[in-house]
């Protein structure tokens, strides 16, 4: 346990303490947001993602000794175990090099080696590799002659196989063809005759070669789909030669046998029927596999940032789903997110209804005090945009619209979650619903949608579903504990992923609300069916109850630390949390010398004083808001050289793509975003952020612009 606990602390370059405190925390049943907040004192400030690494790198230790421990007892049930192996064994960091030790000495399949040792040929390959500058392996073969074995010539194929599969077989010797292959490989595509790839996606890639070792993740993946899509063929180019020669130099350790072209024969067969192949696909699956773990990773990081959008509080806003015949579905929503009206307007092809259209809007316009309209970014996304812009314009309003990736809301709007919400409407009018709502409370509304179908990611479709999922769901995690939710106001869905809750208590603590009215504290949660001690724990200091009759209960201050709170705020006569007078009060305060008189750690103390002096401080606060417009930007308006204001849309490995406000979003490149040396997007930008571009080039052509933030 020890040797675990010392290289966690040794990759993530901390404290022994640290990590041993940590994973007591895991292991009684503390969730990973409330030992992030409040046990700062025993984690010294880890923080969610360095809390989570633990978890894991604990988890996957355990299982590396584990079998560490059945491959040695395996091999010596055999009475095969030597020192050698063991120390081999033990040191080995990667379950896959324990599976590469214990390869010659598990059950194999059918092959032709098993088969050449059922027959009893196995002495006749001890014989060849005894390298023996005598002897005639002809006259050796004669032995092994039998009704199973009937020409020399087969006894000697066989034993040929058997030394074969044994050069296969060879851990070390595997580990230095893999690593020679890493270093010094090129991955080569070509393009299939017959393929089905109308829009060139993987055009780049018809006739491609580079340097394995510098092939980025990205590219890794479109090869792995073009390659399942019957589009590419994807191959190694390395000298194969080289490594068949230097393994016929390990087996014979330079020696003259009497067996040397034998030798060579089966080195060589063992290399490319058995090694060689397998090695690649050994080197394409670790490729692949680290490839999905950092897209996994990158869409990990948009899913969060997407549902840390700030809210736009006290806001009327009109939600528009776009549609050509269909008509466009207008929603209404108040500050609260209720559903006001719901209308439908036809001002595309083929209806066309324009001036009908227009009129409609106007009066939804005029009738309520709609500041923002919140327009769906899918089909007909632009053309709506337009129509739009120009009623703003001709009718001098002050309202604004923005753009909202509408990615998931019809798979929301046809859920079974949207039907118990709106009964009585259609998709497409929920569908409207949920477009304003995703900028009212991005948080509340994106988290009623499967993260995999918001649409900030790269291959999410390609990546293991298991590790996406569990990726995900921690985001949300993370996200929603760090905003913390209202407890009076917050849905089954939203509560469901706060710390020590689930979607069964989610359920009861909303029945409760229901029945018994608006929480008045936080301590009436114990009354809750099913809410038991160490949940209330668990979720307490990320449930708020804005207005009631404990004011501490409004801030993120655990109602453990209240004893402690109401001193700090008796001691210095605080009148109001957050006022004026509080802040200043709170900004003389010698913190180090309180944390004395109270005996309370720094990092809990701070966090109280900071809850005191402003208790409604949303975390989101410190991120942009959406990006507001009145007035439509064509690819004809473009020139290079233009700077532009945007909002950040995806973050990808190679770039990030940005709404300039044309049909389809600008790419800047990795290589545009800054002068400095970055090794990913994510190091300068998030989604949602809204920043000044420059246009850098325009394809005409394709509809594709090109932008940098390299003045």
């Amino acid at each position: 346990m020890e040797k675990i606990y010392q290289k966690i602390a040794k990759t993530l370059n901390i404290g022994m303490d640290q990590v041993v405190n940590t994973m007591n925390l895991l292991n009684e049943g503390n969730t990973v947001p409330f030992i992030a907040r409040y046990r700062k004192e025993m984690t010294k400030g880890l923080d969610e993602e360095e809390i989570l690494f633990i978890s894991q790198e604990f988890v996957y230790q355990q299982n590396l000794a584990k079998r560490k421990e059945d491959v040695i007892r395996l091999i010596e049930v055999q009475g095969k175990i030597t020192p050698e192996i063991i120390a081999s064994v033990n040191a080995c960091a990667k379950l896959s090099l324990i599976e590469d030790i214990y390869r010659p000495y598990q059950q194999k399949r059918k092959t032709r080696a098993t088969d050449a040792v059922a027959k009893g040929l196995k002495p006749l390959a001890d014989f060849i590799m005894e390298l023996k500058q005598t002897g005639d392996v002809n006259v050796e073969a004669l032995k092994y002659i039998n009704d199973q074995v009937l020409t020399i010539e087969e006894a000697i194929n066989g034993a040929k196989d058997i030394v074969a599969e044994r050069v296969s077989d060879d851990p070390k010797f595997r580990w230095q063809v893999k690593d020679r292959i890493e270093k010094t490989a090129f991955i080569s595509t070509k393009e299939k005759k017959k393929h089905e790839d109308e829009k060139k996606v993987y055009k780049m890639y018809y006739e491609h070669k580079e340097k394995l070792l510098y092939t980025a993740s990205h590219r890794i993946m479109a090869m792995d789909r073009g390659e399942k899509e019957k589009v590419i063929t994807v191959n190694f180019e390395y000298d194969e030669n080289f490594i068949i020669n230097y393994a016929i130099r390990k087996v014979t350790n330079g020696f003259d046998t009497s067996c040397l072209k034998l030798i060579e024969e089966s080195v060589k067969d063992g290399c490319k029927r058995l090694l060689l192949p397998s090695v690649e696909r050994e080197i394409r699956s670790d490729k692949s596999e680290i490839a999905h773990g950092k897209s996994i990773e990158v869409f990990s990081m948009n899913v969060e940032r997407l549902l840390l959008q700030p809210p736009l509080e006290s806001k009327m806003i009109l939600g528009f789903d776009p549609a050509f015949r269909t008509g466009c579905k207008l929603a209404v929503i108040d500050h609260t997110g209720k559903m006001i009206e719901i209308s439908v307007i036809y001002p595309h092809q083929p209806v066309n209804k324009i001036k009908e259209s227009k009129d409609k809007l106007l009066v939804l316009l005029k009738k309520y005090p709609i500041e923002i309209i919140a327009i769906g970014n899918g089909t007909a996304s632009r053309e709506s945009e337009s129509f739009v812009a120009e009623l703003i314009s001709e009718n001098q309003l002050s309202c604004s619209y923005t753009i909202v990736s509408e990615a998931g809301a019809s798979v929301y709007s046809a859920s079974e979650l949207a039907r118990n919400e709106f009964p009585d409407l259609a998709v497409e009018q929920r569908s409207a619903i949920s477009i304003a709502r995703r900028i009212l409370d991005p948080l509340s509304e994106l988290i009623k949608i499967d993260p995999k179908s918001i649409g900030v990611g790269q291959y999410q479709h390609d990546l293991p579903n298991k590790k996406l999922t569990e990726r995900l769901d921690f985001a949300i995690l993370k996200a929603v504990n760090r905003v913390g939710v209202d407890l009076n106001t917050a849905s089954v869905e939203l509560l469901s992923h706060i710390s020590g809750l689930n979607k069964s208590i989610a359920k009861e603590i909303v029945n409760y609300r229901n029945e018994f009215g608006e929480f008045n504290n936080r301590k009436t949660l114990l009354d809750v069916p099913k809410l038991g001690k160490k949940a209330y724990t668990q979720a307490a200091g990320f449930l708020r109850v804005r207005v009631g009759d404990e004011a501490l209960d409004k801030t993120p201050i655990h109602p453990e630390s209240y004893v402690v709170a109401k001193k700090i705020i008796k001691l210095y006569k605080i009148d109001s949390l957050g006022s004026e007078i509080c802040q200043n009060i709170i900004n003389e305060i010698d913190v180090e010398k309180l944390s004395v008189d109270l005996d309370i750690d720094m990092f809990t103390l701070n966090d109280i004083l900071d809850a005191i002096k402003t208790p409604l401080r949303d975390y989101r606060e410190q991120y942009s808001g959406p990006l507001l417009r009145k007035d439509i930007l064509t690819i004809n308006d473009l020139h290079v050289g233009d700077t532009l204001e945007g909002v950040v849309r995806n973050v990808v490995d190679f770039g990030a793509f940005v709404d300039i406000g044309l049909k389809e979003d600008g790419l800047i490149h990795i290589s545009k975003i800054t002068k400095e040396k970055i090794t990913h997007p994510s190091q300068f930008l998030s989604v949602s952020d809204i920043i000044n571009v420059v246009v850098y080039k325009i394809d005409m052509e394709r509809h594709k612009v090109q932008l940098s933030l390299i003045d």
